[in-house]
């Protein structure tokens, strides 16, 4: 599927959270708040239900009401929707695609199965398939995350082959710090393939290669920050774009100090936006620990930057 500019993942694409009621049930009265400070702060799309989303902690009900409501909330509105269909059972991935398409996704994207995993490049494809053959007129992104599925196929051999067998194929949200398969990836069928990039911490070096676009959890909260590297870096001005990619990198690695979905559902109650705790096995944090996690951000600069 050849994509337009306009239907290309490129800018920011937020990869949001999944709002929950303290109790643990969806709170998906959040979604409108959650796509309002979006679009304020410089997104082009949302990509939901995806691992920053827990998608392994929702289920299938969860996840269609997850998707409809984001639908629904941003219809007419700039921010476009890319619905994540992809889990362990193909079946069940099927029907959130098919779902996706019927109530008017921008695309879709999926991981593979990741408990029993596809042998090689070729089940992987084959996995891909069944799932995009479920939202035909959809445009369809394989998603590769290798440090949370544990599959690390050659991305490069999955897209010279898999635009052939799978005729809605757009491109790869490619969620590996991996540079040398993403040079690669960019160059292949003549640039064609959409693959937004998807590692905050080396958004940098993915634009230096090439990149037009990125998927991020880090953009939920930060998005002025990556706004002003991605100026910066478009201007020639590499040493604000550097400052400005330092910043996440220490922003990334103070989260992560605390358990990183956790603390970054932390972070966006404290910018107004309580999607809520985080479900098992993820631990929220304690009431202490997320008033140690504000005064390290207050040290850090972090209410400044996001100014």
């Amino acid at each position: 599927m050849t994509l337009s500019d306009s239907q290309r993942l490129h800018g920011l694409v937020a990869a949001p959270h999944t709002p929950f009621h303290p109790d643990g049930s969806l709170n998906l009265t959040v979604v409108e708040k959650q796509a309002t400070h979006l679009l304020a702060n410089g997104v082009a799309a949302v990509f939901i239900g995806g691992s920053t989303g827990e998608c392994h902690s929702l289920t299938t009900d969860e996840r269609r009401a997850l998707a409809e409501r984001w639908l629904a909330v941003t219809q007419g509105s700039a921010l476009r929707v890319v619905v994540h269909v992809g889990g362990n059972c193909v079946e069940d991935a099927r029907s959130l695609a098919r779902h996706a398409e019927q109530h008017g996704a921008g695309a879709i994207g999926s991981l593979g199965p990741c408990y029993f995993k596809p042998a090689d490049v070729d089940a992987l494809i084959s996995c891909a398939e069944a799932v995009a053959s479920a939202a035909p007129s959809t445009p369809f992104y394989y998603y590769d995350i290798p440090m949370l599925t544990g599959m690390h196929h050659s991305m490069p051999e999955f897209l010279a082959t898999a635009p052939g067998r799978i005729p809605n194929f757009a491109g790869i949200k490619f969620t590996n710090p991996d540079l040398v398969s993403y040079q690669s990836m960019l160059r292949i069928d003549g640039g064609k393939w959409d693959v937004p990039f998807g590692v905050d911490e080396h958004l940098l070096g993915a634009l230096a290669m090439g990149a037009k676009g990125a998927v991020g959890s880090g953009f939920n909260f930060a998005a002025p920050v990556y706004v002003r590297l991605l100026r910066a870096f478009a201007a020639g001005d590499l040493d604000t774009a550097r400052a400005e990619q330092f910043r996440g990198v220490q922003l990334i690695q103070l989260l992560s100090r605390y358990g990183y979905l956790p603390a970054a559902k932390a972070v966006m109650v404290m910018l107004g936006i309580d999607v809520g705790p985080a479900r098992l096995p993820h631990r929220s944090l304690t009431i202490e620990k997320a008033e140690n996690l504000r005064r390290d951000l207050e040290t850090l600069g972090f209410f400044e930057w996001v100014r």
